[in-house]
């Protein structure tokens, strides 16, 4: 109980300036754990609802999966399968087969085109919040610093003023600006971590949606050999 109490104090009688970048400070770690635990619940729901639709991909007609993608289209495995079954559908594809390899191979591209613009919308939603992390993460330290560097300097200000160079007099100021330097790297060190850890969840998935369209694509381009 001690410590926290000179904790708050060393909050409180530090210079303002100090005090406007520990606030700024805390507000950033605050909003950095806001957005780790969203991305915490999100990636956990988001690989539930992908293992459960690949596993309905690979047991049921496309046409079923269709139906069934397009009721639950809140994951972007069903949003990459929905857009390419959308081109699919928007072409006659037995007019197309009769035609021959030019126009299988045209289909075949916008298909697979379609699937990569799905794919990069639905990434970039995943991607939301991360650049803040990564500001953070980047630029916190500096602002503690900043603030050290401020303390630091009143308190040898107030120590030219009182011509008093005691440790007493000393200690204080300087625990004062040391702290924000402290909260920098408290509110640094979690953003970096998450933020590593998130993008390698975001690379994985995106490997993941990669193969899922090429799986999708050879299924469809099986029909169309047929």
């Amino acid at each position: 109980m001690g410590k926290s109490t000179s904790l708050i104090n060393l909050i409180f009688q530090a210079d303002i300036v100090v005090q406007l970048v520990m606030l700024m400070l805390f507000a950033a770690s605050l909003w950095s754990w806001a957005i780790i635990f969203d991305k915490i619940m999100k990636f956990r729901l988001l690989k539930t609802r992908s293992d459960n639709f690949e596993q309905v991909f690979e047991q049921a007609m496309l046409e079923d999966v269709y139906t069934e993608a397009r009721k639950n289209d809140n994951h972007p495995l069903s949003r990459i399968f929905i857009a390419c079954m959308k081109e699919w559908k928007s072409n006659n594809v037995k007019q197309i087969i009769a035609e021959g390899l030019e126009k299988k191979s045209s289909l075949k591209e916008r298909l697979n085109a379609a699937m990569q613009v799905a794919s990069n919308r639905s990434l970039q939603k995943l991607e939301a919040g991360l650049n803040f992390l990564a500001i953070i993460g980047s630029v916190a330290p500096f602002v503690g610093l900043f603030g050290t560097v401020w303390g630091i300097m009143s308190s040898f200000q107030g120590i030219a003023i009182s011509k008093n160079t005691s440790l007493a007099v000393v200690a204080p100021g300087i625990a004062e600006a040391l702290l924000a330097t402290g909260i920098g790297l408290f509110a640094a060190i979690p953003a970096v971590f998450f933020y590593n850890v998130f993008s390698n969840k975001i690379n994985q998935f995106s490997e993941r949606a990669n193969n899922f369209s090429l799986q999708l694509l050879n299924a469809l381009s099986r029909e169309l050999d047929r």
